[in-house]
């Protein structure tokens, strides 16, 4: 009788999954616990695999952070209630993973991929690893085609193209979270996925029902770890939130992939660093947030297939843009949009402070026509910005530079252009002759 082919090779395959199945269990245990770690002793795992802990209560999950020569550090994903010494410990084998799929469209998700929005369960989607390659730079489609975000200011003096990675830097309170929504809710991209890590809990709701709505919630996918969840939960999040934008990246969906904050994302590393025996370096900071920081921008991006548009927003200490993290991350980005504490005191929104802010790409997703159209709108504003004291105190005195005299003629006209409203949105190429009938520079180019 002739054998059939492979057949040697499936059995040894069922063969070993038998094993697996009935086969001795290798557990270890719990020997220390230590702030936000815990050590365990017999158990082989590797850095990022997940082992459980079997508790009285609910099982604890945590994570590999760090190996010594007969230990391993680990972190929790969740409460360290009920954790004792002596605890039996047993390696899962596999890495945190988090579900992808056209299901989660208009779904509510934690950092660890559960659903929070009591809809369906998630149970049936394929589940995909954390971690993941950037585009590879030579096979990375360049960036010449522009994404509308259907804010007139961003559309016109700071535009971002398809496929680039751009910061919103701004200190606390300033407008980032209503930037955001309103990027959400007034982008032609396909799909919009928005990781809100280290907000407030009570911020979640308001910016899921009144900021982003019913209509921005049906096209997004929303990942949220507050600011009282576990380190690693924060950390894992942002991962989380990259991997699902990668998935409908490689359908070939055009994403957005809104994160607020990075900083936050920083922070977190920061407590898993220290926690693990790191030594701060810069403002307490250790080496390992400003080596992970790259790691998950440079996954933003355009591939062969579809693109992620990173927008990111990044929370300065004291309006400083030039604290480390707002330094890095501007190293990295492709760009960076300032918000301005002053506008925000006297009313103006969104708080875009156009002269700070700068798109790299942006002479690759324009005409020459709306370039024209966007120096001119920056030389009046610079030129108001130089003379503003002399104008307030009345010393500046008409016909003294015929730029600055255009500059307070058509002052208001820009500010008018540059305010938009949380609900009013501009269609695409709409924005660019508006702005250049403000100028005084005929219909402008669509």
């Amino acid at each position: 009788m002739t054998a059939l082919p492979f057949t040697g090779t499936l059995l040894a395959d069922r063969s070993a999954t038998a094993l697996s199945l009935v086969g001795p269990r290798r557990t270890g245990q719990v020997n220390r616990v230590v702030g936000l770690t815990f050590e365990v002793a017999g158990v082989d795992a590797a850095i990022g695999d997940v082992v459980r802990v079997e508790t009285s209560g609910t099982p604890v999950l945590g994570e590999v952070v760090a190996i010594n020569s007969d230990s391993l550090t680990a972190m929790p994903l969740g409460e360290l209630h009920g954790l004792r010494a002596g605890a039996p410990v047993e390696a899962t084998g596999s890495p945190l993973s988090v579900p992808v799929g056209h299901a989660l469209l208009g779904r509510v998700i934690d950092g660890l991929g559960n659903p929070i929005d009591d809809g369906p369960s998630l149970s049936a989607l394929e589940r995909a690893p954390l971690s993941g390659e950037p585009p590879h730079p030579l096979r990375r489609p360049i960036v010449d085609q522009p994404v509308h975000l259907g804010v007139r200011a961003l559309d016109t003096l700071v535009p971002v193209g398809r496929g680039q990675r751009i910061g919103i830097m701004a200190g606390s309170g300033v407008g980032k979270s209503s930037l955001m929504s309103m990027i959400v809710r007034g982008t032609d991209a396909d799909i919009s996925v928005v990781a809100l890590i280290g907000e407030r809990g009570r911020e979640v709701r308001e910016f899921i029902e009144r900021d982003l709505g019913p209509e921005g919630l049906a096209r997004s996918v929303v990942i949220v770890a507050t600011s009282d969840a576990p380190a690693l939960v924060r950390l894992r999040a942002a991962f989380a939130a990259t991997r699902i934008a990668e998935w409908f990246r490689d359908q070939g969906c055009h994403v957005n992939l809104l994160m607020d904050s990075l900083t936050r994302f920083a922070m977190a590393q920061r407590e898993i660093g220290l926690s693990a025996g790191e030594v701060p370096a810069t403002r307490g900071y250790p080496p390992s947030v400003f080596a992970l920081l790259p790691r998950l921008l440079e996954r933003a991006g355009a591939s062969e297939d579809g693109s992620i548009t990173g927008i990111y927003t990044v929370l300065v200490e004291a309006d400083d843009l030039n604290d480390p993290i707002g330094d890095s991350a501007r190293s990295i980005l492709d760009g960076h949009i300032a918000l301005s504490r002053k506008l925000a005191t006297a009313g103006h929104f969104p708080t875009i402070d156009v002269l700070e802010s700068i798109s790299r790409v942006a002479p690759a997703v324009t005409s020459p026509e709306q370039q024209q159209i966007a120096v001119t709108a920056r030389r009046l504003l610079a030129a108001y910005r130089e003379a503003r004291d002399l104008i307030e105190i009345g010393a500046y005195q008409a016909g003294s530079n015929p730029t600055v005299d255009e500059a307070v003629a058509r002052r208001e006209h820009i500010d008018a252009f540059l305010r938009q409203g949380m609900d009013e949105r501009s269609a695409p190429g709409e924005a660019w002759m508006e702005l250049a009938v403000v100028l005084g520079l005929g219909q402008g180019a669509s």
